[in-house]
C-alpha cells in the first residue's frame, strides 16, 4: 500500500528539488515585470509571482540556500516543518511552519529576500507538505546554494546547524 507521502509525489507529479525534497511549480503569472522596475541585483524580466508545492519526508532536508525575492511559506499537511534562517546580519532563527498555533507555529511565514534558509521535518517518521509563493517570480538565476565550507567561514557560530543542513562540502 502506497504511503500518503508517495501518493502526493505521484498524484501531484512532484520532482526532486536541487536543495532536497520534492516540488512542482503550480503557478507562474502571465504578467511580466520589466528589468528597469526590479532591484539591481535581479537580471532580466520576471513574472509577477510564482508558486510551488514542496514536500519533505522523514530524514530529508532542504539545504541552506537563498533567493533574491521574498518567499512566503504556506503549510498544507503532515507534520511541522522546521525552517532555519540566517539573515543578512548573521542572526539565526528557527521558525515552525505548521498548524499548532499554541506551539508558536505559523500557517504562513515570509522569508525575506537574501535570507539563507533550510528546512527539515520535525517528526522524522512523517512528512511536511507546504507551498511557497515568490514575488517577483522565481527564476533559478536568483537561486544560490553556498557550500558548507563557505557558510561555516562566513557564519562560524552557526556551524552546527550548517553542518546538519548542507550537502557535501
Amino acid at each position: 500500500m502506497e504511503s500518503l507521502y508517495d501518493d502526493l509525489i505521484n498524484k501531484l507529479n512532484l520532482q526532486a528539488h536541487p536543495e532536497g525534497g520534492y516540488y512542482k511549480e503550480t503557478y507562474r503569472s502571465n504578467g511580466i515585470i520589466e528589468t528597469s522596475s526590479l532591484s539591481q541585483d535581479i537580471e532580466g524580466e520576471r513574472n509577477y509571482s510564482t508558486a510551488i508545492y514542496f514536500l519533505l519526508a522523514k530524514n530529508q532536508f532542504s539545504a541552506f540556500h537563498k533567493i533574491k525575492q521574498d518567499e512566503i511559506w504556506h503549510f498544507y499537511s503532515g507534520t511541522t516543518l522546521l525552517l532555519h534562517t540566517i539573515n543578512k546580519e548573521g542572526e539565526y532563527k528557527l521558525v515552525r511552519i505548521g498548524q499548532d498555533l499554541n506551539n508558536e507555529e505559523y500557517f504562513q511565514y515570509v522569508v525575506p529576500a537574501g535570507t539563507l534558509f533550510a528546512s527539515e521535518v520535525e517528526d522524522k517518521n512523517s512528512f511536511s507538505f507546504c507551498g511557497c509563493t515568490v514575488s517577483p517570480g522565481f527564476d533559478f538565476k536568483d537561486f544560490t546554494m553556498p557550500s558548507r565550507v563557505e557558510l561555516i567561514k562566513t557564519y562560524p557560530k552557526h556551524s552546527e546547524i550548517i553542518l546538519k543542513l548542507t550537502h557535501g562540502n
